[in-house]
């Protein structure tokens, strides 16, 4: 009775501190010989009411005890660096707490089972929230899917601006509105198109240095990165792209064809190099954009000039009648792009209009990709890229011819 220090043979564990009837109660401090430490207040033997405990990997627990177990409110600091303040029972994170990850994520809400269930909001590390229900450590309303919306088909005219809007979507197509700060990245490439009966004849030849492995799409053909430009960009000013184009393309000017208007544009990647003719980025500094409410923009997006390494090929006399055989392999095989010496309109149209069609891309189609490109990701997952079937016409461009399967031919 009163102050004293006991060993346990069987055990090793020793006690100093203050006893009542040969029992440990009271304020004292058990030492085990697993490891690990208690300091704090004890009854019948056992960790009962306030008291610090660490334990053999050196996690150190401050708070409430009840019959040896944490319970009640406590703070606990983890091998790995989290901490959690808030309520415990029976030894389980258990009703509200708030927990600082070691990479700077915090969660507070409420737990059961030493996991988040319940209300709750996580600020994570990479800069999205999420406020809503949490069910056995997963967000219940989380994000799934990205979604561009507006129609199967984009159609926009050539050299024009557009807007994509993005929504990030559950499993049941509800708009994940509890989500914030998601990071998207909007990026296009170019179709990369092999004839069957002219295998080594694609829209684009690329420069061996360049070259890179085709990207699959959802549309039944494979792509290659082309860059995005904007106005916002840095990019080529429209002469300095014409010289650009000129340089790129090994045919006279007199003699572009619609082979560039095939259906021949798509990308996922950043593409390689940067716009023709100088050190800018490819892509303009609204290619990335974070999420709210599960809703994102990007505005004021356009295609850019073939980049270097990219250069157009023509089509003449059998190839070109050959190609037009095939509903699939262009756009139309009657179709030709607009150049310096025939525009669309009929008329020559002056230097500066030049300048700003060959600063463009050429008419065809395109497929636009948003990305997911949060760093870290969001509770270790990555949503899947959504893709866009954009279609790039010439101002006063031809009807679009039917292709069987695709419904009645609308101008573009």
């Amino acid at each position: 009775m009163g102050e004293g220090c006991r060993l346990w043979a069987s055990s090793g564990n020793t006690y100093s501190g203050q006893f009542v009837l040969g029992e440990p109660q009271g304020r004292g401090i058990m030492t085990y010989k697993a490891g690990g430490r208690y300091e704090g207040e004890l009854s019948h033997g056992m960790r009962e009411g306030h008291g610090c405990l660490v334990d053999q990997d050196g996690q150190v627990y401050r708070g409430a005890f009840h019959s040896n177990k944490r319970h009640g409110r406590g703070q606990m600091v983890f091998l790995n660096g989290d901490k959690y303040d808030g309520d415990w029972v029976r030894d389980q994170r258990q009703g509200h707490g708030v927990l600082c990850q070691a990479d700077g994520s915090t969660y507070e809400g409420q737990w059961h089972s030493d996991v988040f269930s319940g209300l709750g909001s996580m600020a994570h590390c990479s800069g999205v929230v999420y406020r809503g229900m949490w069910i056995n450590g997963h967000p219940a309303a989380q994000a799934t899917r990205i979604v561009i919306l507006g129609p199967e088909v984009m159609d926009v005219a050539q050299g024009s601006s557009f807007s994509v809007k993005v929504q990030l979507q559950q499993d049941d197509g509800e708009v994940a509105k509890s989500e914030d700060g998601r990071v998207l990245k909007i990026s296009a490439g170019v179709r990369y198109v092999q004839l069957q009966a002219y295998s080594e004849v694609s829209f684009f030849k690329v420069d061996e240095d360049d070259r890179e492995m085709p990207i699959q799409t959802p549309f039944g053909f494979d792509c290659i990165t082309y860059p995005l430009s904007s106005p916002k960009s840095g990019g080529l000013e429209p002469r300095a792209a014409l010289e650009s184009s000129r340089a790129n393309s090994p045919l006279h000017e007199g003699d572009l064809e619609p082979a560039l208007a095939s259906d021949a544009l798509c990308g996922q990647e950043d593409p390689p190099g940067g716009l023709p003719g100088g050190g800018c980025k490819p892509c303009c500094p609204e290619d990335c954009q974070r999420v709210e409410r599960g809703c994102a923009q990007f505005m004021d997006v356009r295609l850019g000039p073939p980049p270097p390494g990219y250069h157009p090929v023509l089509f003449l006399g059998g190839v070109h009648k050959k190609a037009g055989n095939s509903p699939r392999s262009c756009l139309g095989p009657m179709r030709t792009a607009p150049t310096t010496q025939d525009p669309p309109g009929g008329s020559r149209p002056d230097g500066a209009a030049v300048a700003e069609l060959a600063a463009a891309a050429f008419p065809g189609e395109y497929v636009i990709m948003v990305r997911d490109v949060t760093t870290p990701p969001f509770l270790g997952r990555v949503l899947p890229t959504a893709f866009k079937h954009l279609r790039v016409s010439a101002e006063g461009a031809w009807p679009r011819p039917h292709i069987p399967g695709e419904g009645p031919g609308t101008p573009s």
